[in-house]
């Protein structure tokens, strides 16, 4: 396809938005163009989609009973929804630019969106589940800057605390202290990444001990390094030598091994989200970052840590601790 035929096809897909099931096929045909643009306005337009749905889901929750309810008003609501959710995707809530990076890391092979009978369907599914998750934290906010009603802002507010940890219940007094005290952090990187906040605060826990076992220089200064990652030679920041175990062919050794360390718990948080959505071998792991378990073995997989019990002890951390 030549570039111009390429440019008038994204200019195209940016002024029409697919909101239902007959334009799937201008999302397959503008993410298989082969540039940038013709991507981009691909994954713009299932953005819209994507906030159509959260909308209209929404909408289906709140009471259906009252004067003002009929098929007109109905259909008046669904058209606002249409709108709204154009307005947010021109704004953009970081889903599209999300989809932009995987497709380019995949070589654009198939646009995961495609309808019934793509054979990249399945292989893709796992990939929005964990992409969507980072709309919890900023749909709220594109809704209200877009005009979005009271109901459904307030609806938004209940659906992104899922994505937050609960506190109190049956939780230990060491948990809800550690939530407390890191989950404005995690929240902060689970918008950069997609990943719950409450995976990343048991990763955190299982690392650091719930706080206690953190890592800290040979003189006590706390590396505030709350996932226990090394400092690499392309590591420019400061650093502090301490001892941990590795599992050498399953077996437990002590080495002396250089940290990376941070100023603040904030900046530890924020590098880890940089190290998992640069690094291109933990993609799996983004892609499975709606579900716990998957979540916890992909970073076993991908080699984050040598403890042959890693993803073991994550996922229970998570669904259990973590759960009250």
């Amino acid at each position: 396809m030549t570039t111009q035929n390429s440019n008038t096809l994204g200019n195209d897909l940016s002024r029409k938005f697919a909101l239902d099931v007959k334009d799937m096929g201008s999302l397959r045909q503008g993410a298989r163009a082969g540039t940038a643009e013709a991507t981009k306005a691909a994954a713009t337009q299932f953005e819209a989609m994507f906030v159509n749905m959260m909308l209209k889901t929404m909408r289906d929750a709140s009471p259906q009973d009252g004067l003002t309810n009929s098929e007109q008003t109905k259909m008046l609501g669904g058209m606002l929804d249409q709108q709204t959710s154009q307005n947010i995707a021109k704004k953009g809530i970081g889903l599209a630019d999300m989809l932009v990076r995987q497709l380019s890391k995949n070589d654009t092979q198939a646009l995961a969106v495609g309808g019934a009978g793509d054979s990249a369907d399945g292989a893709n599914a796992g990939s929005f589940a964990g992409m969507a998750s980072l709309m919890d934290a900023k749909l709220q906010k594109a809704i209200a800057a877009a005009g979005g009603t009271a109901k459904a802002e307030a609806t938004t507010t209940a659906a992104a605390t899922t994505a937050t940890p609960r506190r109190g219940g049956s939780q230990a007094p060491h948990v809800i202290s550690f939530q407390d005290k890191l989950t404005a952090h995690a929240e902060e990187a689970s918008a950069a990444t997609g990943i719950p906040a409450k995976f990343m605060l048991g990763q955190a826990a299982l690392e650091s001990g719930w706080g206690k076992r953190e890592i800290k220089g040979r003189d006590g200064t706390n590396s505030n390094n709350l996932f226990g990652i090394k400092a690499t030679a392309d590591w420019k920041g400061k650093v502090v030598e301490a001892t941990t175990t590795e599992y050498v062919n399953g077996k437990a050794q002590t080495k002396v091994e250089r940290f990376r360390a941070y100023d603040s718990y904030a900046d530890s948080f924020k590098d880890y989200a940089r190290l998992i959505t640069e690094n291109p071998r933990y993609e799996k792991v983004l892609a499975s970052a709606g579900d716990a378990s998957a979540f916890a073995q992909g970073l076993q997989k991908a080699g984050y840590a040598t403890d042959p019990q890693y993803a073991n002890k994550l996922t229970s951390i998570i669904k259990r601790s973590l759960a009250g």
